[in-house]
């Protein structure tokens, strides 16, 4: 399987803004977004051009999909059954990225970024309805629960990820039981739930070319 394994603090430099992709780092003074913002590489700071029109698409769609540490392919998916599904596309297509295991995993505050939710999920870690899942793109629906393994609730990360959590904002459409390691799906997230900064429209609109 894929994998991105350099320094994810490169690809928030990349997009000029905050992906949160480093957890509790990407609140302090030493995110790298807020010591050096501007593009990695050797003229990175030297080459400020301006982005329009698919420029401006293409880096919605990369921002999207480096939040989620999604493929290529399987973000074409999700975009490509938001698009048959009847409603909002983009709003689908958020919804789709938000149900992922591992998104959900983290929004429940049991990993304090994607990428460490991801690597539970991989190692075990999670079980929804009871039977371990070890896929981070598993679709999870309303109704099912979330729940960290009776064997896996010691590990020094989940723990730290309680108490990172714990000062964070409760997750509406989430509802979370932390002392008991557990969370349930109560309904899908609408636009006004996923804060985040993407303009899903100009992802439409990149696609449906």
């Amino acid at each position: 399987m894929a994998r991105y394994k350099d320094a994810v603090c490169r690809l928030c430099r990349r997009e000029g803004t905050k992906l949160f992709l480093k957890g509790s780092k990407c609140f302090t003074d030493k995110c790298p977004v807020e010591k050096r913002n501007f593009a990695p590489g050797q003229h990175g700071k030297d080459r400020k051009a301006k982005v329009v029109g698919y420029g401006l698409q293409l880096r919605e769609k990369q921002k999207a999909k480096r939040m989620y540490f999604a493929q290529e392919g399987q973000f074409r998916n999700y975009f490509e059954k938001a698009a048959r599904t009847k409603g909002v596309t983009g709003e689908i297509l958020l919804q789709q990225l938000e149900r992922r295991l591992d998104n959900i995993v983290y929004r429940l505050g049991f990993a304090v970024a994607r990428r460490q939710a991801r690597q539970l999920v991989r190692h075990g870690h999670v079980a929804v309805n009871g039977r371990k899942v070890n896929i981070p793109s598993y679709q999870v629906n309303v109704g099912d629960e979330i729940v960290i393994r009776e064997n896996s609730r010691k590990i020094s990360t989940i723990e730290a990820a309680k108490d990172f959590a714990g000062h964070q904002q409760q997750i509406s459409w989430l509802e979370v039981d932390r002392d008991n390691f557990k969370g349930r799906v109560l309904s899908l997230p609408k636009r006004e739930d996923i804060n985040l900064p993407v303009n899903e429209q100009l992802i439409v609109e990149l696609y449906s070319k």
